[in-house]
């Protein structure tokens, strides 16, 4: 393998973890747990974990709460020369997020076949329809983030509660 490759994946490997780590804070407050680390130079300028049921804003995912943050932090909304490390394959609102902040590349652990809006569904990230397209690399670490959303999804289903948004209602 070449040395520039490797030091890329042992990187990729790193700051996935970093996510996983946010991933688990939302878990830990009764949130779907994805975790979302944004990177450059090394760096990392903002970082967010699923907040939608909290928050009562189904914009809160992690992707867009990092994004967020970064642009506070650096003090623009154009994230040039960025790197987003996401647990969970983006949604197509998330990946349209990342389009419009220019994100340059992006690096998920799960893939989504639901809603994966890199490449399992859909491919907003690099269309060719729109005015920007991110890098992907795909199913870093994706045992350990699938396996946190299963556990999660499982545990959610074996101990329903009144109003919890994950219980299927018979209704």
């Amino acid at each position: 393998m070449d040395e520039d490759l490797a030091q890329i994946e042992s990187q990729d490997r790193h700051w996935m973890r970093v996510a996983l780590g946010l991933a688990v804070r939302a878990a830990a407050v009764g949130e779907v747990p994805v975790g979302a680390v944004l990177v450059r130079l090394g760096e990392a300028i903002g970082e967010g974990w699923n907040q939608s049921i909290g928050a009562c804003d189904p914009t809160a995912h992690a992707e867009v709460i990092a994004l967020r943050s970064a642009g506070r932090r650096i003090g623009n909304y154009r994230l040039l020369d960025s790197t987003l490390y996401v647990t969970l394959e983006p949604c197509p609102m998330c990946a349209g997020a990342l389009v419009q902040a220019r994100v340059g590349r992006v690096v998920f652990g799960a893939p989504d076949p639901r809603a994966g809006s890199a490449g399992s569904v859909f491919n907003l990230l690099k269309s060719p329809v729109l005015n920007h397209r991110a890098e992907v690399c795909g199913e870093v670490l994706a045992e350990e983030c699938g396996a946190l959303l299963r556990d999660f999804f499982r545990a959610r289903r074996a101990r329903p509660s009144p109003g919890d948004p994950f219980t299927l209602s018979a209704d």
